[in-house]
């Protein structure tokens, strides 16, 4: 499965590795792409494995809204 998630905050470099090293660490998660410009993450995960809240958590752990 592949979703888009719309992330709010992320402004950087910095931002991007947070999040996606915070997705890349649930275990179900492929492909990450964080498009700063959109403020839109494209996440490739397994939903067998993990559930769209707990990619939502992942990333407001970081401390960035999801839409």
């Amino acid at each position: 499965m592949t979703i888009t998630l719309q992330v709010q905050g992320m402004t950087c470099g910095h931002c991007k590795a947070a999040v996606t090293n915070a997705l890349q660490a649930l275990d179900g998660v492929g492909r990450v792409e964080v498009h700063l410009q959109e403020g839109t993450v494209d996440v490739e995960y397994d939903e067998t494995k993990v559930s769209v809240e707990k990619l939502k958590e992942a990333i407001e752990e970081q401390g960035y809204d999801v839409k």
